[in-house]
């Protein structure tokens, strides 16, 4: 017990420090506010308020404790908060980092009051067959990888085509685009055929950004000087490149080829990567990357094959804290809530950046009690251990921040004759 109140104490500390350099420059209220909720997540592994609250054991009553902290999230994310957030993060990322850009989904099929509620595909519940709509919102992410190969969001935004202002997705996709191509000079933007637009090829020529991008079966590209069908090109062809690649958590022996083609989008030379041997049908992988060598090849499709670490973010962002559970119902609010999750997300990460032989990082994973010793993913067992150990704590991260108030000066009666 002595160990772990030691290790409530370094992880309050560690969280809080992470707290203070993204609101350091909010109010004092607003900083209290980040504090409360970036360390009433993690504590309770959950985004429902009253969870939340749960864990920052105040002398106030409960209701009390929820309308301020729902009262805070209804202003919105604050910029400048956002601002320190984007400078910390690219001290995480190399100089060329790969960004995974896709489109989730946050499904509320029994909401009545939630503003500007949409309908949207259920992934969990649609298959190839059958399309399930349910009421809910969409969710566009933009993930850079750390240097420790883990994902780090530096753009998440919950829209609704019901909006007043809602122009398109596209527009969205754009705004994550330019937010990269901002904070990287210069990147690797990877997506899947659902981005398969000649706008989008066009938007990254014009960020002068690389890419590598699965097409569709309907695409044309332009060879030998004519259009012919991708998939023309990809039968046509075979797999000479032998390279072990993990496709949805499976090893697989995949066999590579390349031809250098033209997109319909820009005219500009591009290379059609073809992976044989993983699907029913083998992928058309488009890249504007240079490829001179056979290393060229396996690299770009070790590059799209990483983009399973944003699947994952996905995944785990919903299980660990509940993110369709939220009980806010202004979108400013659900938004804001969005960012304080992305926050807790990013400290993850934090943590795993940290030298395996940490002596809080291993009582973190040694609270979370895992199977397997190494993971390629470890958001899990480190949300699960920091969890654990602040379920030790007895009281919340108030006390941290005491009001200073000036010293008391007794009123003293001088006595003259």
């Amino acid at each position: 017990m002595v160990n772990f109140t030691s290790f409530t104490y370094q992880m309050k500390r560690e969280i809080l420090s992470f707290s203070n350099k993204i609101s350091r420059k909010l109010s004092k209220p607003d900083k209290k506010f980040s504090a409360d909720m970036t360390y009433g997540i993690l504590a309770s592994n959950s985004c429902l308020l009253t969870d939340i609250v749960d864990q920052l054991h105040e002398q106030t009553k409960k209701v009390n404790s929820v309308e301020r902290l729902t009262r805070h999230l209804n202003k919105g994310t604050d910029p400048n908060a956002l601002r320190s957030y984007l400078f910390h993060i690219r001290k995480w990322v190399p100089d060329q980092p790969v960004i995974h850009i896709d489109d989730s989904d946050i499904t509320k099929p029994d909401g009545m009051k939630f503003e500007s509620l949409g309908l949207v595909r259920d992934g969990s519940k649609s298959t190839a067959s059958k399309t399930v709509y349910e009421k809910g919102y969409h969710v566009t992410e933009a993930c850079v990888l750390t240097k420790n190969n883990h994902p780090v969001s530096f753009f998440s935004e919950i829209h609704s085509s019901k909006e007043k202002h809602f122009t398109s997705i596209n527009d969205i996709t754009f705004s994550a685009m330019e937010r990269g191509a901002a904070l990287f000079k210069k990147a690797t933007f990877v997506m899947d055929r659902g981005y398969d637009d000649n706008k989008m090829f066009l938007k990254l020529d014009e960020l002068k950004q690389d890419y590598v991008i699965r097409l569709t079966a309907k695409r044309k590209l332009f060879f030998h000087g004519k259009w012919v069908p991708a998939t023309q090109l990809r039968n046509q062809r075979k797999g000479k490149i032998k390279t072990p690649l993990i496709y949805k958590g499976q090893k697989h022996d995949a066999y590579l080829s390349h031809v250098k083609v033209q997109i319909t989008a820009s005219k500009k030379d591009i290379y059609l990567v073809l992976v044989y041997g993983i699907t029913e049908h083998p992928m058309m992988i488009a890249t504007n990357k240079q490829i001179c060598c056979k290393e060229d090849v396996v690299n770009v499709a070790k590059t799209y094959f990483s983009r399973w670490r944003i699947e994952e973010y996905f995944r785990s962002k919903k299980q660990m804290f509940q993110f369709e559970n939220f009980r806010v119902r202004k979108l400013a609010a659900i938004n804001a809530l969005n960012f304080y999750i992305t926050l807790c997300m990013a400290f993850l990460a934090y943590i795993s950046m940290k030298s395996e032989t940490s002596v809080l990082k291993m009582a973190i994973i040694q609270k979370a009690n895992p199977i397997k010793q190494k993971v390629h993913f470890s958001y899990y067992r480190l949300a699960k251990g920091i969890s654990g150990i602040l379920s030790y704590a007895k009281e919340g991260v108030r006390l941290w921040f005491r009001t200073k108030r000036p010293a008391y000066h007794q009123l003293c009666l001088k006595l003259t004759a």
